[in-house]
């Protein structure tokens, strides 16, 4: 679990760095760039969306989302040193952090059931039901050792 957590850390520490990138760029160009090297109309819906949202992110915008996503890599990481030191802080964290998106997950499969999203509830509902059970047997040892 703490191997995954740091992963998941890793990953959006390098998105960040990628939205750094960014800065000072022509970011209407690069996503046209991307539509056309991926074959998509530009004038369709979603990569008409695509495009406007590239020509109003500002500079600040991209700080902004480096930032957060920086601090949401901290968390992660911390997390993840946490879990591998069998820290109970850590354990309620992942369970809190896992449990936060099951009701977004439940809301996305009653619009739109898919297998991806079904698998993606399931491993969510799997980590925190871990965490919980590995945070009970904490409690469990701590009762015990003080009877």
């Amino acid at each position: 679990m703490a191997l995954f957590e740091a992963f998941k850390g890793l990953l959006v520490l390098l998105a960040a760095t990628g939205l750094l990138s960014l800065v000072h760029s022509d970011l209407h160009a690069l996503a046209a760039k991307l539509i056309e090297h991926t074959h998509l109309n530009p004038a369709s819906k979603f990569p008409r969306i695509f495009l406007d949202a590239a020509s109003h992110l500002q500079n600040s915008q991209l700080l902004l989302l480096a930032g957060g996503a920086a601090a949401y890599s901290a968390v992660r990481f911390v997390e993840a040193y946490g879990l591998y030191r069998e820290r109970a802080w850590a354990e309620a964290l992942a369970a809190g952090s896992g449990a936060i998106y099951v009701p977004l997950e439940v809301l996305e499969l009653l619009r739109s059931a898919t297998v991806h999203g079904f698998i993606l509830l399931v491993l969510n509902l799997a980590v925190v039901a871990v965490m919980l059970r590995a945070l009970l047997s904490r409690r469990r040892a701590k009762r015990s050792d003080a009877a």
